[in-house]
């Protein structure tokens, strides 16, 4: 720790903010570039109607892809036929009988969304509010509320690294750039255009489903982006509202040079408004693009309406 930098000394004093474009109060940030164009330009990239969507399914068998620290969902059953048989369910009018369940969750810990404060350096968070605004049960400013409000609508571009790369997922700790996604995207016939939501496949969900825990959490390091001030000024100048990966912390979590955790979560999150969505199930979206040709398409995402929260579990849902 002693010869990592703070993240102020990685991303210097004046990096590339939007704190304050759409005004001192918003709470959705790079969202605002989805206006009603955008939804209409996603809407015009639907060719066949085909469905597709991205969550992971929470409680499954293997276990729930989370950040260590975080554990999966805990459900239980609250009413079922053994608790009616034994007299202990409610006796409604008619005799009509209904299973019942509820469930302990982290609402970082499925396909989720992130809230705009939910990482911060140098005690302030998105668009300059201090983050003493995460205290006393809840957050006051820049939760995901205002995201789950707004909703998510535009037109999506994915993006396979892993095909791209000739693998079935990226290794631990693999990095890619801003260049290496136009490389893929001109490889695959698709161009990222301003205000895209931009989708990332490393395959890294597919070797979480395809290997132990002990063995996918041992050095835990997934690929991903890798911070550069070049790549935080191309998410500006390219006014990319979310970017969507299926990794868990959708960066590579410790940058390879610095050893500074997660900058991109500061650099991206922070201080330019981008929404982050994780653990999103790409696959088979990623397989049917590739059957045809066809990259891009209409994503839509709501994550739920939770006052306060640091993030949400979310479905996605591409039509293309």
């Amino acid at each position: 720790m002693a010869d990592v930098p703070s993240m102020r000394e990685l991303l210097g004093d004046n990096p590339p903010q939007n704190w304050g474009k759409w005004g001192d109060d918003d709470e959705v940030g790079s969202l605002n570039y989805l206006d009603a164009a955008q939804v209409l330009r996603g809407v015009a990239s639907v060719k066949d109607g085909q469905v597709f969507t991205l969550q992971c399914p929470m409680g499954h068998p293997h276990g729930d892809p989370v950040f260590p620290g975080r554990e999966g969902i805990k459900r239980e059953m609250v009413w079922d036929h053994d608790v009616f048989e034994s007299g202990q369910g409610p006796s409604f009018p008619g005799g009509i009988r209904a299973s019942d369940d509820k469930a302990e969750i982290f609402l970082q810990g499925s396909s989720q969304y992130d809230a705009l404060g939910h990482a911060w350096y140098d005690d302030t968070l998105w668009n300059g509010r201090h983050a003493d605004t995460t205290n006393g049960g809840g957050m006051s400013w820049a939760s995901v509320l205002p995201i789950a409000n707004r909703g998510v609508v535009g037109r999506g571009v994915l993006i396979d690294m892993a095909r791209h790369r000739g693998k079935d997922w990226l290794d631990k700790g693999e990095t890619f750039t801003h260049h290496d996604l136009q490389e893929a995207a001109q490889k695959q016939g698709v161009t990222i255009e301003d205000r895209d939501i931009l989708l990332v496949r490393t395959g890294f969900l597919k070797y979480f489903y395809a290997t132990p825990a002990d063995e996918f959490y041992e050095g835990f390091v997934e690929p991903g982006l890798t911070y550069s001030r070049e790549l935080v000024e191309w998410f500006q100048d390219k006014e990319i509202p979310n970017l969507v990966t299926d990794t868990i912390a959708n960066e590579v979590t410790a940058d390879p040079e610095s050893g500074v955790l997660l900058p991109l979560h500061a650099s991206l999150l922070r201080n330019l408004g981008v929404s982050l969505a994780e653990i999103i199930w790409l696959d088979d979206l990623a397989d049917a693009c590739a059957a045809d040709g066809r990259w891009d398409f209409l994503y839509t995402a709501a994550p739920l309406k939770i006052h306060e929260a640091t993030g949400s579990p979310v479905n996605p849902v591409v039509i293309r």
